[in-house]
């Protein structure tokens, strides 16, 4: 299998310098963030006001965590910025786009589940959206096995969705998410699924996988712990209808050992502000 992978690597790196020869260019995903801007939002379905004033900003290269109680409408609001719903009221912008159309252009969403499609290689699902995009299957495969090896996925490239771990599920499709080249990443609770043990270890590794990164992440978990430890501020939403109850700062910087992190006075203390904001949010 490393061998039919080394070759088809080498294949892919000759027709990725023909392409450039001739002038074509495989699709990029070296991005750097874009602003998010959110103001005033209201959303209702029917009679049910989902949300009722949100104002929020990330800045570029920012990683920006969202909690608040279930059914406040965290997941409405990433479908908000990223241009899948349309608010009521208020406005939106990423980066230099305020219309439905622009906002999606700038944003790749990992919902809560990993949605992977069971037939295709764990390489050729991280693959998917460069093929959409109109690579060749070989530049596909080619970009995400360099992914795989910064994930630690290395020697899991074909193998099947079913036969991964939750917690190789959830890399394969940030990877996929990466590889859609978008300066927003979108994540609604990417590690919900997990058991604590796992979780704990996959905050781990997204925390490094987001130190060197540029782009601007909206983070949406039920996890206060994990916000405060992966995300540079924290915006906590009131019970639905949502408006914003807290804006607080992380600890900074973030510790490489997790557990030295989240053990720390300070956050510890930040911790307790977050989880009261929280409880004066309920109804």
């Amino acid at each position: 299998m490393l061998t039919r992978l080394r070759e088809g690597r080498a294949d892919a790196t000759n027709e990725a310098r023909s392409e450039e020869a001739t002038g074509r260019s495989t699709p990029g995903v070296a991005v750097e963030g874009a602003a998010i801007r959110v103001a005033a939002l209201r959303r209702s379905f029917g009679a049910l006001q989902a949300i009722e004033h949100v104002d929020l900003e990330a800045e570029p290269g920012e990683v920006l965590g969202v909690v608040g109680p279930s059914g406040c409408g965290k997941t409405t609001l990433l479908e908000l910025i990223a241009g899948l719903q349309d608010p009521d009221g208020g406005s939106i912008a990423v980066g230099d786009r305020g219309d439905p159309e622009g906002r999606l252009s700038h944003c790749a969403y990992m919902p809560q589940r990993d949605l992977l499609l069971p037939w295709l290689s764990a390489l050729d699902n991280a693959a998917l959206p460069l093929r959409i995009a109109g690579a060749s299957r070989l530049q596909s495969r080619l970009a995400a096995s360099d992914h795989f090896q910064r994930v630690g996925l290395t020697g899991f490239e074909q193998t099947r969705p079913d036969q991964l771990s939750g917690g190789m599920r959830q890399r394969v499709a940030f990877v996929r998410t990466l590889l859609a080249g978008k300066p927003v990443l979108l994540l609604d609770e990417p590690f919900a699924s997990l058991d604590a043990i796992t979780r704990a270890e996959m905050q781990s590794w997204l925390g490094g996988i987001l130190d060197p990164d540029r782009h601007t992440v909206v983070l949406v978990t039920h996890d206060v712990e994990e916000a405060l430890y992966l995300s540079d501020r924290v915006v906590v939403l009131s019970a639905r209808p949502a408006t914003v109850a807290d804006r607080i700062d992380s600890p900074a910087p973030r510790a490489a050992d997790r557990a030295a992190a989240v053990t720390s006075p300070r956050f510890a203390e930040t911790k307790q502000r977050a989880l009261r904001s929280l409880a004066g949010s309920g109804p």
